[in-house]
């Protein structure tokens, strides 16, 4: 395990040299979350009106923070990189070494991308406190679970880019699975909650990556109970393991048919 973390450190350290490209990435996390204050005080013409069980501010501070998940812990570079070590067979290179390549991936991946994600909670924290003027009622051991749900978020998200990145061993090239579970993840999970989707396909998102890769923190953050809590965690550690396993099996097979074919 020290190996792992040795990773998630050198590139956590890495990563502090860019961090005024994330100050730059954040303009446009801005422009996105003043569009959507605009959008939500149009729809609710009295703030303190419900709807399909948020309010004004719950459903503001609900797109602040899947948004941040979003945006700072985006998964391109890692699918691209993993696709292209598959396609242009440096992966051979790691299967002899001292690591599983999979963890290696996932604490790479989240070593390079906990400072943006510092920065964009700070940040969206700031800029959800001018839009609103307070925060939700969030005890501290509250804070602790949404946090907690946070970091598994992030590692199931990885993990479940790493089996897109993964799947070029049966395709050529894997970044339009990318393109479609990215656009998944945002339409359906980021820009509003499950409660606002038709009764019909509710089921189905509860049970997708959506529930515990974004809605569940957030929905944490602006109703937070310790029911849900406990049903999301469980939900979070099953994904884990299911996405995990997924990885582990799409490697294992590719290394066996770089093995046949000589590498």
């Amino acid at each position: 395990m020290r190996k792992y973390l040795f990773i998630y450190k050198s590139e956590l350290m890495s990563s502090l040299q860019y961090v005024f490209n994330v100050f730059v990435g954040f303009i446009g996390y801005f422009i996105l979350m003043v569009i959507f204050l605009n959008l939500w005080q149009y729809i609710y013409q009295n703030p303190n009106e419900i709807i399909n069980g948020y309010s004004m501010s719950q459903m503001v501070w609900y797109v602040i923070i899947t948004e941040i998940l979003w945006s700072s812990l985006s998964g391109r570079g890692l699918c691209t990189k993993i696709s292209e070590d598959v396609r242009g067979g440096n992966i051979a290179y790691n299967i002899n070494k001292p690591y599983d390549y999979i963890l290696y991936s996932l604490m790479s991946h989240l070593g390079s991308r906990t400072i943006s994600f510092v920065i964009y909670v700070i940040l969206g924290m700031i800029l959800g406190f001018i839009f609103l003027g307070s925060f939700p009622a969030l005890s501290i051991f509250s804070i602790i679970a949404v946090l907690i749900t946070s970091i598994m978020a992030s590692i199931i998200s990885t993990l479940l880019i790493t089996f897109i990145g993964l799947f070029s061993f049966v395709i050529e090239d894997s970044s339009p699975f990318y393109w479609v579970y990215s656009k998944f993840i945002l339409v359906l999970g980021t820009l509003f909650p499950i409660e606002y989707f038709p009764k019909i396909i509710r089921p189905i998102l509860v049970y997708s990556p959506i529930y515990v890769v974004s809605y569940g923190p957030a929905k944490l953050f602006v109703d937070f109970s310790w029911n849900s809590f406990i049903f999301i965690l469980i939900a979070q550690m099953i994904y884990i393991v299911i996405a995990y396993m997924l990885c582990f099996v799409t490697y294992k097979r590719g290394v066996k048919k770089l093995n046949v074919n000589g590498g």
